[in-house]
């Protein structure tokens, strides 16, 4: 597999990842008030997930234009 597919399938992996923290998010959003003590770190989970997403897609870019 090149490196190009890995990092294809690394991007498919973070949408899935980024995807279910969007998903849990709204969850607990739909769960307020009586969840609201969770807010920071589902937030910060969700955060995290999207900037990494967002490197990886960027780096993946860069590879392209390289080819």
């Amino acid at each position: 597999m090149s490196k190009l597919d890995e990092m294809r399938k690394k991007v498919r992996k973070l949408q899935l990842r980024a995807a279910l923290a969007k998903m849990k998010l709204r969850d607990l959003a739909e769960d307020l008030p009586g969840k609201w003590t969770e807010i920071e770190d589902v937030a910060e989970e969700t955060s995290a997930a999207f900037a990494e997403l967002n490197c990886a897609k960027r780096e993946l870019a860069a590879m392209k234009k390289l080819r």
